[in-house]
């Protein structure tokens, strides 16, 4: 799992749902939730996890897309496996990992301090931890 600590920004809700938007070092980042932890309040420090196979990559990227959640990072190392690789990418002090197929690394010609954009959809994040009590 990837893990970016932030600050909770605002929480909407209507029913059971809510949506919460994050500070990632002025980077909004949002999350889709059916439910949160009461102590989660604006201000309040968490930590967002996101499994590596939901964070996408996109290299020249322009345009619109649905995705909530574009950060701009770097690729800090690529593993080839067989099948798929292992992208580490690098945002401030923050390391994430997605993880492609091998086609699609090699489709992309992805190379180490590449600047990619990540995407990853508001619906995949979720509170791993909450750090502020």
């Amino acid at each position: 799992m990837s893990s970016i600590i932030v600050k909770v920004k605002e929480i909407e809700y209507c029913d059971s749902l809510h949506i919460v938007r994050f500070d990632f070092h002025g980077e909004v980042l949002s999350m889709m939730s059916l439910d949160i932890n009461e102590n989660i309040k604006i201000g309040t420090r968490v930590k967002l996890v996101v499994k590596p196979t939901h964070i996408a990559i996109a290299k020249n990227f322009s345009g619109d897309v649905s995705y909530s959640n574009q950060l701009p990072c770097v690729i800090k190392s690529i593993n080839n496996g067989k099948l798929l690789s292992s992208i580490n990418l690098t945002l401030f002090d923050t390391i994430l990992e997605s993880i492609i197929t091998v086609k699609s690394s090699q489709r992309m010609n992805l190379k180490v301090g590449d600047k990619v954009i990540t995407f990853i959809k508001a619906s995949e994040l979720s509170i791993g931890d909450v750090l502020d009590d």
